[in-house]
């Protein structure tokens, strides 16, 4: 509740939490009351879609079968509670093969999520998403290509919609060069052949301290970072991407780090190109 209120007072109309602490496998499903406290204060505010990201502790794809048993009951609870709040997506990172083939791990992930949602009834419109990765080591959806290939293992074997969240530092850092404008064109293009951009429900709007292609999975503040301001100015006013639900997670290393990466993202969304000096 008190993230749905921050939102509104940083002016966002969309927001994202986690549903329990992301770094503690117990979690618990929250009160009733707050449940119900929450669903009413967003339909007054229209504040949607309400996204959960996942616990960072999970491994579906996880080659030991003590982490990947745990991964599985943590996603269940993931799934239950995205449901009872009324969330609209829940954001999942693939996982890590380790030392298993990409294969293998695909493999482990559709088995672990089948498992996860056997005998849930999801509500109509949610829409599980798979989020891109910066690449590093054996994770899986480091290419757009991995994650289609993720998404339609799971389709027929799961009980809901299944979507993508792409994540602009990810982006970055793994290869596609958001930055410039023939680099955004292309990204776009690639998204929109083989991800499907009705498939893109949400975009993960973080700078990125890391450099092209470097796997360094390093958010920054919006223009604070590679990708620039000019950067975003041309992502968050692209035809094919304008419409989608750009939720932020930037660092917050001062007080009011959020409100002003919201107004930010709002002042290059208002404001025509310029000749503005690139941040680096």
């Amino acid at each position: 509740m008190n993230a749905a209120r921050r939102a509104v007072e940083v002016g966002a109309n969309c927001f994202q939490i986690f549903s329990s602490s992301p770094r503690m496998w117990r979690a618990a499903m929250p009160p009733g009351e707050q449940i119900e406290e929450l669903r009413r204060f967003r339909a007054g505010q229209d504040l949607r879609p309400l996204v959960i990201h996942d616990s960072y502790l999970i491994n579906l794809a996880a080659p030991d079968d003590g982490i990947r048993g745990k991964s599985i009951h943590a996603m269940r609870g993931e799934l239950e509670r995205a449901f009872a709040i009324g969330a609209e997506f829940l954001v999942i990172h693939p996982g890590s093969a380790r030392q298993d083939p990409v294969e293998a791990g695909i493999e482990r992930i559709v088995d672990s999520l089948r498992q996860a949602s056997q005998g849930l009834r999801p509500p109509d419109g949610f829409m599980l998403l798979l989020e891109n990765t910066a690449g590093a080591g054996s994770t899986i959806g480091r290419t757009m290509e991995e994650l289609r290939e993720l998404r339609g293992r799971l389709t027929p074997a799961l009980p809901f919609s299944v979507g993508y969240c792409l994540d602009t530092c990810h982006l970055f850092v793994s290869g596609y060069d958001v930055s410039t404008a023939e680099g955004l064109g292309e990204t776009v293009r690639q998204a929109r052949e083989i991800l499907g951009l009705d498939n893109v429900a949400v975009i993960h709007t973080n700078d990125s301290r890391g450099a092209l292609g470097s796997r360094l999975d390093r958010h920054a503040n919006i223009g604070e970072g590679q990708i620039g301001l000019e950067g975003f100015r041309r992502i968050l006013n692209h035809p094919e991407l304008r419409r989608k639900a750009f939720v932020l997670e930037t660092p917050v290393d001062n007080p009011g780090d959020d409100q002003r990466n919201v107004e930010q993202l709002k002042a290059l969304c208002r404001k025509p190109r310029t000749a503005t000096k690139r941040s680096s």
